[in-house]
């Protein structure tokens, strides 16, 4: 594999240095949590190599969280869902082989695949369908030799959702046509209405991907899982983790347990914060004429876009919002989309920051207008 940098992590806050950032509007999660935030306590503990398939107490945790008819020895702790995604790409592809994918996605969807060689079908949702995702023409991608379709939701980067009826549809469709449906649920717990059920639980034709990072504001522990109910595919990611690095950090698996636990106090502060940043958005988006967007239905994202026709220059847009505003959105070049889209994450910023970081793009919109 020829790995080449992913532009959303190239040009990422971290790497950007958060000093330099005033109004950081890219992040894709909830805000970063302390320990003594989440409640965690670490005494002094051996750091043994773990459990290969991860903390059992946390798969635990996890698979009581979902129900029948996953049990704990079907989830496989990874580091963050990215390392998930990784693990079934490279389980599933070689070079040549088919897949489907949605698009926009989060980056690792398309750039291991694509690092991969496979033959890649993508599913492009359009802003005018309000992203939604078309079944007929999903089913109409899927080959014979189609080795699996990978989709995201609640969507990064739109927040949009898809109904139960639509995901059953889906997994019949990887039944019936014999493929895997890989389905990236890391926004779950933050869906704005009823959370669809965790996919992995209605199929064995299922892969299921989560994490802590995104829900629960802990990316620097890098924990996220896979489920499966297949037991030949979860062997095989078994082997994939203990050949990539044998077993997690258990240092990590212990934060992430002991934060899980306390999932039911600390989720429903998080989803009020979510709602209140969301109805600022809102609030602006209907007052700032030259922006659209697809409303979001849950995560921590939406997708606005700069009105065509008005004249605005995309590029002086972007230079006007970095240098002389200190802020930064996600922009659509990262998500294989026009630049005039931008992914604006509303849950990570403080309320000062969201407010100065929406006036700095209506400003930024001032000074590219002709």
């Amino acid at each position: 594999m020829k790995y080449q940098r992913m532009a959303m992590e190239e040009e990422s806050p971290e790497q950007l240095g958060y000093n330099t950032i005033r109004n950081n509007l890219t992040e894709s999660s909830v805000r970063d949590r302390s320990l003594g935030e989440l409640g965690v306590t670490i005494d002094d503990m051996l750091l043994p190599y773990g459990d290969h398939l991860g903390k059992p107490e946390l798969r635990e945790a996890i698979a009581a969280d979902v129900g029948p008819p996953l049990s704990a020895g079907q989830v496989l702790i990874t580091a963050g869902a990215a390392t998930a995604l990784f693990i079934v790409a490279t389980s599933l592809l070689e070079k040549g082989e088919h897949m489907v994918v949605a698009r926009p996605n989060y980056a690792t969807n398309i750039s291991t695949p694509e690092t991969i060689g496979a033959d890649i079908s993508y599913l492009d949702l359009d802003f005018e369908e309000g992203f939604a995702l078309d079944i007929e023409r999903l089913n109409s991608m899927v080959r014979p030799e189609t080795q699996y379709i990978s989709l995201t939701y609640p969507h990064n980067p739109t927040g949009t959702m898809l109904s139960r009826e639509k995901l059953e549809a889906i997994v019949g469709i990887a039944e019936s046509q014999g493929c895997y449906l890989l389905f990236d649920e890391t926004y779950r717990e933050l869906t704005c209405g009823t959370p669809l059920p965790v996919a992995a639980s209605l199929s064995d034709r299922v892969i299921s991907v989560s994490s802590m990072s995104k829900s629960f504001g802990i990316p620097g522990i890098r924990i996220g899982w896979l489920m499966t109910a297949n037991p030949e595919l979860f062997n095989t990611f078994l082997a994939a983790k203990e050949q990539i690095g044998i077993a997690s950090s258990v240092l990590d698996e212990e934060i992430a347990y002991q934060a899980f636990a306390r999932r039911g106090s600390l989720l429903p502060a998080i989803r009020d914060y979510n709602r209140q940043a969301l109805d600022r958005v809102r609030d602006w988006m209907q007052k700032e004429p030259r922006m659209e967007w697809v409303e979001p239905e849950g995560g921590v994202v939406c997708f606005p876009g700069i009105r065509e026709g008005l004249g605005i220059s995309v590029d002086r847009f972007y230079r006007e919002l970095n240098t002389t505003h200190g802020t930064y959105v996600g922009p659509g070049h990262w998500f294989s989309m026009p630049r005039r889209f931008m992914r604006v994450g509303y849950a990570w910023p403080t309320p000062e920051e969201l407010g100065r970081g929406l006036e700095s793009i209506s400003r930024s919109l001032d000074a590219a207008t002709p």
